[in-house]
Order: C-alpha cells, then structure tokens, then sequence
C-alpha cells in the first residue's frame, strides 16, 4: 500500500483545476548532428523524511514517525526509452540491472495504454479562495509581496501579471515522452511489483534491450546521492530558520512551503530571490541548467545550508505548513558511437542515454524536523524490493497537478 496527500477542499480543488498554468519546461530539440533511433532518460533520486513516506514508505513509515521510529530513506529511479522505430511485435523492452540495485536480474519498461481520464467533472460553483505567493530568504518578507491569485478571477481568465518563471530561460534538454516517441516504454508501471530498497546501488552495467530500439549498453561509477538531514527551527519574529547536511555532488539546492487553510486561502514560498513560481524546478536538472538558475538567483548555490522562511508566510500559513528541499545532482551521458572529436565530423548517433541525480526531502514546518523524521529509521530498508510501487496517476497541467505533484500526492 502507498499513501497520497490530497487536496479535501472541493472549491479549491476546483479553483485549482479550472485553469491550465503550463509550469513545466517544454521538451527541447536534441543537440545531435542527426537524431539518434533511441533515446533513454535514467532519473535517480533519494527521498526522506514525509518525501520517502509518499514515495514509498507507506502507511508503514506513517506509522514508524508516529511511534517515533523515523522512517528512512528511500531511492526511486524514474526510467523512460523513447524510440522512432515501430516495434516488431508487441512493444517490449527491459532494462537490465547491476545486482547491487537488488530489482533482479530485470525491470520491464512498459508501453503504457491511452486510457480516458478518470478525473470527475468539476463542480459548477464558482470558484473560491486565493493563493499568496511569497518568495525570498530572509526573516521578513520583500517589498510587493505576497502576490494575490485570486481563484474566481483566474477562472474568468484575470492573471496577476509577471507571475510566472519567464525570466528563468535555461538551456532545453531533451526529453523522452510518450507524445514525442513512435514507441515508448517506462518503470515504474502497474506490470511489476518490484521497488528500490534504501541499499540499492546503481554502480555497474546497464543494459537496455527491446523490440523496438537498439540495444543500449553504459556503466555507472555514480550511486544514488546521500539524504538531505536537516532542521526547521523557531526564529526571532515568527520566522522560520531551516538548515540542513552539505549534500556530496550537490550542484544546487531550492525550498519551498506550502499550506491550505480553512475557507480556501492557500500559501506558497520558495527560496527564490526572485518572484518565478512554477518553471522546472520539481523535475531532475542538469549541472547546466542549475547553473543558470543559481545565476538568475532562484535556485541557491552548493554552498549555502540554510535559509530563513519570512514570518509573514508562517503567519499566513496557519498550524500547518508543509516543506520541501531539494538537492540537485550530477549528470551522466552516453552515446554510440560516441561523438567524435571534431566538429566537422557528422555524427548521428544510434543511441543516447542520460542519467540524473537529485535528493529531496519534505516535513512539517511545526511538526517533526527533517533529521527526526530519519533519526532511527525501520526495517523497510532492508526489504527484498518486492513491495508494490506507489500507485501514480497522470498530473494534471495546471497548478492543481503541479501543486499536487510537488507534494508528493502520487502524480
């Protein structure tokens, strides 16, 4: 069993899905001379504290932080092959594994099938509440702050203007999808019930075979990153002070909080310097990409551990506010051939593969601090990787799915 956090609000809900926000960055042309037959994105992240509970832990981690257990942390790996082949047959392909990543000899990366939405129809009320977005390190909040969204204008299509990530314009990578592929196959999927232990290990061979792309062979001398610890703790004036470990290959790091309350108000920070809500900060980034970002001054460099929730967003926020902290990571590339030296030299590729890092973690601002929640952790860990994975639906484009999917509510 997995557990989701959702929003109960009906308004909300249905302010929050009234309107389409596209947050994401859009996937972006390859940068080969020719466009490779396969593309295959290999994403590996860590999670703790409430992070490893939506992702995996369970009812069983709920309840190992409730009896002061802590719960500890846990790794997914987000695995995509994108091929301009039709398959010979059923579409199948299978990554298989180094014996250290404990999944077996294999994992089956499925063609999923187009099924219609199961999402109800929207409620015809009018739309209630608003969103105040606050941005920015510091014990105070800056000047025009908070930016007021009010759901019953944006349903009347009223936009609060400059609130969106425009500014944040980072090199395109790209990007293997389902819409952008003759075939496609991923994992985690509904047709196996494997799941990464806290002691995977990626380090070793890696080989990706299918009926509907070449073979694709690489080998990792990088592991799963290390876990975000840390603390949020009561500052002078109603602030909020939050710290945490120097993560090993960390290239950059990005907060945020959120909270719901009563009557349909919602609260959103993020340690940005500047306003840029949305963009593609909850997806894995390249080292390049958080180099640009760190430069535009939304995400903070690898050397700061530590950044102060302005008062008025606690006080906003009410009793209840949820946080999150991620560390962005290395990036690992493949291709065969392999692109040759000179520039000169044409070069289309049969393959190219990715694999990128990051580790995150979530907690209750007034609840237990981020190294707690994994002080002591579980026997879970250590399971034999045949749990089921979380069950997942489809996000939503707009920022009811990206809110839900930013917290970890199995989208």
């Amino acid at each position: 069993m997995s557990t989701s956090l959702h929003l109960r609000s009906a308004a909300p809900r249905a302010a929050l899905l009234s309107f389409s926000f596209v947050l994401l960055a859009t996937p972006g042309a390859s940068q080969q001379a020719g466009g490779p037959i396969a593309r295959y994105a290999m994403d590996a992240g860590t999670m703790s504290g409430m992070a490893a509970m939506a992702g995996g832990g369970g009812m069983g981690g709920a309840m190992s932080m409730m009896m002061g257990g802590g719960n500890q942390p846990i790794h997914e790996l987000v695995l995509r092959l994108g091929s301009t082949q039709a398959a010979s047959g059923s579409p199948a392909a299978e990554h298989y594994m180094p014996a250290g990543a404990r999944l077996g000899a294999s994992v089956p990366l499925v063609t999923p099938k187009v099924t219609p939405s199961d999402e109800p129809a929207l409620p015809g009320e009018k739309p209630k509440g608003r969103l105040l977005i606050y941005w920015g390190c510091g014990a105070t909040a800056g000047p025009n702050q908070p930016v007021v969204i009010d759901f019953a204008k944006v349903a009347r299509g009223q936009f609060p203007p400059g609130l969106y990530m425009t500014g944040a314009a980072i090199p395109q990578e790209w990007q293997v999808r389902f819409t952008n592929s003759k075939t496609y196959g991923e994992w985690p999927n509904g047709q196996t019930r494997k799941t990464l232990s806290g002691n995977s290990s990626l380090i070793g061979d890696h080989r990706i075979a299918g009926n509907y792309s070449p073979e694709i062979k690489f080998a990792l001398n990088q592991d799963f990153m290390p876990p975000i610890t840390g603390r949020a703790s009561p500052a002078a004036g109603g602030a909020t002070q939050l710290s945490w470990n120097a993560v090993p290959n960390a290239t950059g790091y990005y907060a945020w909080v959120f909270a719901a309350k009563q009557g349909g108000d919602m609260v959103w920070w993020a340690s940005s310097a500047s306003q840029a809500f949305g963009g593609p900060v909850w997806d894995w980034l390249s080292p390049g990409a958080v180099r640009k970002l760190i430069g535009d001054k939304i995400v903070m460099p690898p050397s700061q551990t530590s950044c102060t929730v302005p008062s008025q967003v606690v006080q906003s926020g009410g009793d209840m506010l949820m946080g999150s902290l991620y560390a962005y990571g290395p990036e690992a590339n493949f291709a065969y051939p392999p692109r040759p030296a000179d520039p000169k030299i044409a070069w289309k590729p049969e393959w190219i593969a990715r694999v990128r890092y990051r580790s995150n973690t979530m907690w209750m601002l007034n609840g237990p601090d981020m190294g707690s929640m994994m002080s002591q952790g579980d026997d879970s860990a250590d399971a034999s990787g045949d749990n089921p994975p979380p069950k997942k639906k489809k996000c939503k484009g707009g920022l009811g799915g990206m809110l839900a999917g930013a917290m970890g509510a199995g989208c």
